[in-house]
């Protein structure tokens, strides 16, 4: 707004302007800041209303003239400088409550057709909620750094991606032989060593991708006494990202396997020297014979349990383990041992010293072959890993408070979006109205993320609902079928069956619906049409959406139904969302007791289906 008379603007058009414009501005004239003109968001941001225009601004808000403004009013007005004022503390009389407030704001020079200046042109807009968060956030970092000093895991974070080490525990400066000394550098700057081992690589892609790295007894040289060694490590490369996605550090967390490995290849060289050095392990470590019969269990087992030596190892996991699991574990187990292939699992065993508590381990085990190449024997461990499962608890209930907290000033802003269009379109500014428009459909969106967000975190916490009752399932499949045509430039094409009465969570349902649909049209980005169809047969209702899109490989049939899975390769970046729409949905229909599966063929198009049962017998036993 440098000159107003300059670009032919009128009186008239001003006042329409300000009033009109969605941001607070106000026009101050002459040597005493008169207060020419404000709009009703600027009123609104002073508390004050019409009749401080035409005062002095010093005296509508006495308030701030302590506060260094009279000086920064006369560089604009006085020197010409323009004043950018970002996340600035003002405090305000407003309605009686004299509070402190955050605006960023700029201060303009107004010129006359001379070049004098003869005023000077606020915009401002209030971040008092966003310093607000951004403060609490800051003492959430804080409480994560503590917990991160504290942890029983080696533990690091790398900034940006460059990698500098921001923060490291004292395990983790521990297991890099280093002292407090390296943080701040870069990681290749503190550990040279690293060069030529992958790691560095590893982290910098994961800045690229997002996507989080784990490995398993992964080895690693490092420099620690002064020497060259060799060390293994159990360890994950989580992205941290910011509210818009983006990857803005790399949490490392990290478990020393080194003594298990060496163990191992000790184990398979000399049979003999396992069982002592087996039990100076922490874990609990455990042998079986190629058909599965547990033979052996180290001195921690017995030291935590308090078991006779004695009595069968099995017996004892089988007393100690949480009865619901133990018949899914021995599933798991029984398939190892028919493949060969290793075996992995976390489950809980009872504290000894704590009844009716249980702690999370998570149980290995790899065979070990002979000359022949045969399976000769079965080495495990179990590893104590409740509190890193403490810790994802923690994240999950921080992502279910961070979800639930952001619908509040979403469903604000969506009321001032339609406000605004509305306004908009009575005054016929059509062309802001369609930009209000898309706003609205932008916090749609925003929306259904963050609701997507609050599903997972009920299911993972057990606590999502069915409130299943009587409801006509025909009515209901057109009623979604109508919603998604009004948004979709696809023909949805319903071939129905009658199905009659369903009893289950109509709500729900009519999410899996809408899902399967919106994915449908949003996978098949080159065709024209989706197709659904509905079914009934031997008590049971199935729901199919068919598409004509992109399709999926054989081999993600049963990924696709994944929490976090989305379209890998190069089109990845061409469809947006969280990956959570097809976990929850699958959540849902197992919970309603019945199964969703797709057929697909790459290029050719996809079947997502699901089926329900059609009544249930809710009668419980007396």
């Amino acid at each position: 707004m440098k000159s107003f008379l300059e670009q032919n603007v009128s009186p008239e058009s001003l006042i329409t302007l300000f009033s009109q414009a969605p941001v607070a501005m106000c026009l101050l004239i002459g040597d005493d800041l008169i207060i020419q003109n404000a709009n009703p968001q600027i009123l609104e941001l002073w508390g004050r209303d019409l009749s401080v225009i035409g005062k002095p601004l010093f005296e509508a808000l006495p308030e701030v003239k302590s506060q260094g403004f009279v000086e920064i009013f006369d560089n604009v007005y006085r020197k010409g400088e323009v004043f950018n004022g970002n996340k600035l503390s003002i405090f305000l009389e407003k309605f009686g409550n004299f509070e402190e407030h955050f605006f960023d704001f700029i201060y303009s020079p107004v010129y006359n057709d001379v070049k004098k200046i003869i005023g000077v042109s606020v915009v401002a807009t209030e971040v008092t909620n966003q310093v607000i968060s951004e403060r609490k956030l800051k003492e959430s970092e804080y409480r994560f750094e503590d917990l991160i000093k504290n942890s029983d895991y080696s533990t690091a974070i790398y900034r940006s991606d460059e990698l500098y080490i921001e923060l490291a525990n004292d395990l983790m400066l521990k297991t890099w032989g280093k002292d407090a000394s390296v943080i701040g550098l870069k990681l290749e700057d503190a550990l040279p060593e690293l060069e030529g081992q992958p790691f560095i690589g590893i982290l910098k892609d994961i800045f690229k991708t997002g996507e989080t790295y784990t490995a398993t007894e992964d080895r690693v040289d490092l420099v620690v006494d002064g020497k060259l060694q060799t060390y293994y490590f159990n360890f994950s490369y989580k992205p941290l990202k910011n509210a818009n996605g983006e990857v803005y550090a790399i949490h490392n967390m990290a478990v020393d396997v080194t003594d298990l490995v060496i163990a191992r290849e000790e184990i398979q060289k000399r049979e003999e020297r396992f069982r002592d050095l087996a039990d100076l392990m922490p874990q609990f470590v455990w042998t079986c014979d190629k058909d599965g019969k547990m033979t052996y269990m180290n001195e921690n087992w017995y030291r935590y349990t308090g078991f006779d030596k004695n009595e069968d190892p099995a017996d004892g996991v089988k007393r100690i383990i949480k009865p619901e699991v133990y018949e899914q574990v021995e599933v798991v187990w029984e398939e190892s041992l028919k493949t060969g292939n290793s075996f992995e699992m976390e489950y809980q065993f009872l504290d000894p010293d704590n009844p009716n508590v249980y702690r999370w381990f998570l149980g290995r085990a790899a065979p070990a072959f002979d000359e022949n190449g045969d399976i000769k024997q079965w080495i495990g461990t179990f590893t104590d890993i409740d509190d890193f499962k403490q810790l994802q608890t923690q994240k999950d209930n921080f992502l279910g408070i961070a979800s639930h907290e952001l619908k509040t000033p979403l469903t604000s802003l969506k009321i001032y979006t339609q406000f605004i269009e509305k306004n908009l379109v009575k005054k016929d500014d059509l062309k802001n109205a369609e930009v209000a428009r898309k706003m609205d459909g932008q916090i749609d969106l925003l929306t259904i993320l963050i609701s997507d967000l609050l599903d997972v975190t009920k299911i993972q916490n057990g606590k999502i609902q069915l409130n299943e009752s009587e409801f006509d399932f025909d009515q209901l499949t057109e009623e979604i079928v109508a919603e998604q045509q009004m948004t979709s430039r696809h023909k949805i094409i319903l071939h129905p069956s009658i199905i009659g009465t369903v009893y289950a969570d109509r709500h729900r349902i009519s999410q899996v619906m809408s899902n399967l649909i919106s994915n449908a049209i949003k996978y098949s980005p080159d065709a024209d049409q989706v197709i659904v169809s509905t079914e009934v047969k031997d008590n049971k209702v199935t729901f199919t959406v068919k598409d004509f899109g992109i399709g999926i490989p054989s081999d993600k049939h049963k990924k696709v139904f994944e929490q976090y899975y989305r379209v890998s390769g190069s089109k990845e970046h061409t469809f947006p969302g969280l990956g959570l729409g097809l976990y929850i949905s699958s959540e849902i229909i197992r919970r309603s007791g019945g199964r969703i599966y797709v057929s697909s063929i790459e290029e050719k198009g996809s079947d997502f289906c699901f089926e329900i049962p059609k009544s249930k017998n809710v009668q419980q036993n007396a």
